[in-house]
């Protein structure tokens, strides 16, 4: 017998049990489930906090949020680099998939196109306020857009109600703060311009002005002069929204802990993705000198401030129990990423890559694997988990939990590993596709590398980006530095492997039917 509805009577009851499980597993938080604040930290490595083993450096709030929460040892983000990480994170797409979706100059149009489905709108579509604040990098407006005018579409046009944002990165112009659609700050008798192609205005460049900067560019990055340091692009005008670098940090903290309060009493998403601890890095005078690691360092206590901040304030709000926090980071870490502040030098035996190969830019796992760490109070118990797991898969995830259905389009890479997230399964995905320009398959324990012809180092960072114009076949449970190559030994699972990623590279979806 059908029901009304076209079903039969075994599965409607199958579906009652679904929904009786899910039912139980959110009864304490209403249908929509937690709160979520997600923390995306920039070009940290896994190697980089004393939760995942730094001996050298202290991070009190984040092995505080480590050692509350989950602790994920086989977590990634969707790329190698931010732009791409960013997008699929926010799209439940590999960015590979798409074109244009490549490391973003600070004036490129919007990339997330509006009326798309993303983890903001499936979140706001539950009845979460919606808010990001921090680093963006993923354009905005259109072609052409007039800085002076509505930047738009933005954020709000694609599932956020609020934004305080960086454009691009901070190394990159224009060197201003957006909230919603207007620059902030901005004096209309000074009018901003932006290229990323020639000059514009008269301001003086690092590569012209040398003697002007606080801090000299190691490659590139020699461009118009903001606060003492030359960026990549052009600008002029807009003197009186310029940021300051060392106050940035303290800025973005202070947005986000005023979206937290503004939303205590309702059901809020807040992405905060800060600036550390990307380049330039100029902290703040009260973490200057502190770590013994040099700024590099420095801003990695900086950015430990802020998620003890962000962590305090829940918990003044009294919301922290329902409240699902994760912290990640966009992509792996880089020392010298253009700018004479001796990373290198003051490392100190520091190993921001941890025990992985690589970093950002590379298909080792340093490239993707990062710090993933993930609290609830009392519904997620402390540990540490070796599921696999990617960044990619959050818009499916939140989308199961707050119960709003996705459409066949919606979401194609994206995965529901919800019951990984709160640590009630040990299993995650079953493969993930690694991305830094060529691409990676991971299955099991094993990690297939696709032939490519570029070169082996990044000539400026140092960094070995896994280009090889062989395959390249590692045990990851056996090898996690990936130093033997295993292709020569086993071409049946080379070949079978390789097959699995051409067919993955050609459906345009890896999201289970």
């Amino acid at each position: 017998m059908k029901t009304a509805f076209g079903i039969t009577l075994r599965q409607a009851g199958w579906i009652l049990l679904a929904g009786i499980h899910c039912s139980s597993t959110f009864a304490a938080e209403g249908a929509s489930g937690p709160n979520v604040v997600l923390i995306y930290a920039d070009d940290l490595g896994y190697g980089d906090l004393s939760c995942y083993g730094a001996t050298r450096i202290r991070t009190p709030n984040l092995d505080r949020l480590a050692a509350e929460g989950l602790r994920f040892v086989n977590a990634h983000s969707a790329s190698a680099t931010c732009t791409p990480s960013r997008y699929a994170m926010l799209t439940g797409e590999y960015a590979w998939r798409r074109k244009g979706t490549g490391v973003l100059a600070g004036n490129a149009p919007l990339i997330i196109e509006p009326g798309r489905t993303t983890l903001p709108s499936v979140l706001r579509q539950a009845g979460y306020a919606t808010g990001v604040v921090g680093k963006w990098h993923l354009g905005l407006g259109r072609p052409g857009m007039d800085w002076n005018g509505d930047l738009r579409p933005g954020p709000l046009e694609i599932g956020f109600d609020y934004a305080f944002l960086m454009p691009a990165t901070g190394d990159r112009v224009p060197c201003v703060y957006v909230e919603n659609h207007r620059v902030v700050g901005l004096d209309t008798n000074d009018p901003i311009q932006v290229s990323f192609r020639a000059p514009v205005g008269t301001e003086p460049t690092g590569k012209a002005h040398p003697e002007r900067l606080t801090l000299h560019p190691s490659h590139g990055h020699d461009q118009t002069i903001v606060n003492g340091i030359s960026r990549i692009g052009h600008m002029s005008g807009g003197k009186a929204a310029r940021w300051v670098d060392e106050d940035m940090a303290d800025r973005f903290t202070r947005q986000a802990v005023r979206f937290l309060e503004q939303h205590k009493d309702r059901r809020f998403f807040l992405y905060f993705a800060t600036h550390d601890i990307h380049v330039p890095r100029v902290p703040h005078l009260r973490y200057a000198g502190r770590s013994g690691l040099g700024a590099r360092g420095d801003v990695i206590l900086e950015l430990d401030g802020s998620v003890g901040e962000v962590l305090d304030t829940l918990e003044r709000l009294g919301v922290a129990s329902r409240t699902l926090v994760i912290f990640t980071s966009d992509n792996g870490p880089v020392l010298d990423d253009g700018y004479k502040d001796r990373a290198v030098e003051l490392a100190r035996g520091h190993q921001p890559s941890g025990p992985l190969r690589g970093g950002k830019y590379s298909a080792f796992e340093a490239g993707t694997r990062v710090p993933f760490l993930v609290r609830w109070p009392g519904r997620i118990k402390p540990g540490t988990s070796e599921a696999l797991v990617c960044q990619v898969d959050f818009l499916a995830t939140f989308a199961a939990m707050s119960r709003q259905p996705l459409a066949r389009a919606d979401a194609p890479d994206s995965v529901n590993i919800l019951e990984a997230l709160l640590g009630e399964s040990p299993a995650g995905r079953n493969h993930l596709v690694e991305h830094a320009g060529t691409l990676s398959l991971v299955q099991g324990p094993w990690k297939y590398i696709e032939p490519s012809k570029g070169p082996r180092f990044n000539k400026n960072t140092a960094i070995e980006l896994g280009n090889d114009p062989n395959p390249q076949l590692y045990n990851l449970s056996a090898d996690l530095g990936e130093r033997r190559n295993l292709a020569a030994d086993q071409p049946d699972r080379v070949h079978a492997m390789a097959t699995r990623l051409r067919q993955i590279r050609s459906d345009g979806r890896s999201r289970p039917e």
